[in-house]
């Protein structure tokens, strides 16, 4: 058995574990946490197939980036503590049923077409373009800051406006604003000068 097959071995077993542990974890930033192992766990699955680039890409964006993104949303919005698991929209879980099931039809349907799906409205010459002479990595460059520029501009944007929307709405749950607070507690040492 060649160590290969061991390491690749190991971390599926924690990948999967680590996957399995979200599922039960009961505290967001835990579940964040075990997020941020998975995805290392897939790095190593990467580096081991060869797949250098990808490994990066995803300790570096995933693993790094977004997990920090998360946990500061988890720990603006204060999301660790427990809290009441009443809905306020009815329909908000027959919904997200309905769109698991659609996603997953999709994921389906994708796995079993395959590859044609790639060659279709002129797929083909944007996968020869990344698979041409410089590389996959200039070429990827190329076409993600050539021709798709816009859309990748786009969610940089959106991802802005998320963030900032998450501040706000941080700032309007707190009831009490940090100046009310001063003015409250400077209150009583005015009162006890003046008597």
């Amino acid at each position: 058995m060649s160590l290969d097959i061991v390491v690749f071995g190991a971390m599926f077993v924690v990948t999967l574990g680590a996957g399995m542990a979200m599922l039960f974890a009961r505290n967001a930033v835990h579940v964040a946490l075990f997020l941020v192992l998975s995805q290392v766990g897939l790095a190593v699955a990467f580096l081991l197939q060869g797949a250098f680039f990808v490994a990066a890409v995803q300790i570096i964006i995933y693993a790094g980036a977004i997990m920090v993104l998360f946990l500061f949303v988890i720990m603006l919005l204060g999301v660790d503590r427990r809290e009441a698991l009443d809905e306020p929209l009815k329909a908000q879980r027959p919904l997200a049923l309905a769109l698991g099931v659609l996603l997953a039809a999709q994921v389906l349907y994708v796995a079993w077409q395959g590859v044609d799906l790639a060659f279709v409205n002129g797929g083909e010459a944007a996968i020869q373009e990344v698979n041409s002479d410089p590389g996959n990595v200039l070429g990827i460059a190329r076409v993600l800051f050539g021709r798709y520029v816009l859309p990748f501009e786009i969610t940089s944007v959106l991802l802005i406006v998320a963030v900032v929307g998450v501040m706000v709405l941080a700032r309007q749950i707190s009831s009490v604003s940090p100046k009310q607070e001063a003015d409250a507690r400077q209150q009583p040492e005015t009162e006890e000068v003046a008597v």
